[in-house]
């Protein structure tokens, strides 16, 4: 038993340690490499678009706040992206529901879920971090402040996905569709700015025909999005159940700054992922990341996942990501 001698030794001891564990806890200034210089990247092949929107901000000295915002409308904007907002797949009561998170190089993040008729749940998510004290609004709440902050309510039901949303039901909800290029959940898109900052945007209508008000990881921060500016930034794709069972995205940066390059840290989650999940041969998962000096690599669970990077040398092209299978 732990006299009170013992125990005020041990409490000394333990505030003369306090200062060493408060200093290496404490906030420090971010180191830029020498090297760093603009990068985009998003997932999928309409990242190849939202590149093409946040590289004349980026190359123009804007912010990478700001670019991954500009970036991630143009996919929210188009009727053929059939997985983010306007012209999204709907739920099984054939609405369109979306999920949307930011996340900026001060940790600062902002988020929506179960958003309904607002064509850019991306920048309701960026209002919601610069406007109120909260992460994530809601349903008719994150609707409500979303008009009160001067968005416009629409229809964003289109002909095609009212169409597919019948057919499905036509066949009592047997079907179901698989997660790739027409239904794969996101558009996630980080970039590194000229001044070494890093920031991420992570925007979707969610999985075809899911339940009315489920809601995926694309929205939840660490799960769908995270990005730490002295190490990097990591966003992911696929199904969403399972990205949160690992909270896979800080993971994949909690192993960048273990040491790991991007490749390797999105291959290890990956496996984490397949750890939490026994049905990890009939889903998709795929994890992206950026590092702090412009590092890229992406790894997923199976073929079929291609990311789009865009660099001041090379331009804007689309690569296949490796995977498990």
């Amino acid at each position: 038993m732990t006299d009170r001698r013992s125990f005020l030794k041990a409490s000394a001891l333990g505030a003369a340690g306090a200062p060493m564990l408060l200093d290496a806890c404490a906030p420090h200034e971010a180191v830029v490499p020498d090297d760093v210089r603009p990068v985009a990247l998003s997932t999928w092949e309409h990242g190849l678009a939202a590149n093409e929107a946040a590289w004349p901000i980026l190359s123009e000295g804007g912010s990478a706040l700001d670019a991954v915002e500009a970036g991630v409308r143009i996919p929210e904007a188009d009727p053929d992206v059939t997985s983010v907002g306007y012209g999204g797949w709907p739920d099984r009561y054939g609405r369109v529901t979306l999920d949307a998170c930011i996340m900026d190089e001060r940790g600062r993040c902002g988020s929506v879920a179960f958003l309904q008729e607002i064509l850019h749940p991306i920048s309701v998510a960026r209002q919601v971090m610069e406007k109120t004290p909260h992460v994530m609004l809601v349903g008719d709440g994150a609707l409500d402040f979303a008009v009160a902050n001067g968005f416009e309510r629409q229809n964003l039901l289109t002909d095609r996905a009212r169409a597919g949303w019948e057919e499905w039901k036509a066949t009592n909800g047997e079907r179901t569709p698989m997660i790739d290029i027409d239904n794969h959940d996101t558009i996630g898109m980080l970039a590194v700015d000229q001044a070494g900052n890093l920031s991420g945007a992570c925007t979707t209508s969610g999985a075809a025909y899911k339940y009315h008000g489920r809601v995926g990881d694309s929205p939840i921060i660490g799960a769908g999005l995270y990005v730490d500016n002295d190490v990097g930034g990591a966003t992911s794709t696929g199904w969403g159940e399972a990205v949160i069972r690992a909270v896979g995205c800080f993971l994949v940066v909690e192993l960048m700054r273990q040491g790991h390059g991007p490749a390797e840290a999105c291959e290890l989650a990956v496996e984490r992922v397949i750890e939490k999940n026994p049905d990890w041969r009939d889903i998709q998962v795929g994890f992206l990341a950026l590092s702090k000096s412009g590092e890229v690599g992406s790894f997923c669970i199976a073929p079929g996942f291609n990311y789009a990077v865009y660099t001041p040398d090379e331009g804007n092209r689309l690569i296949d990501a490796p995977s498990r299978l």
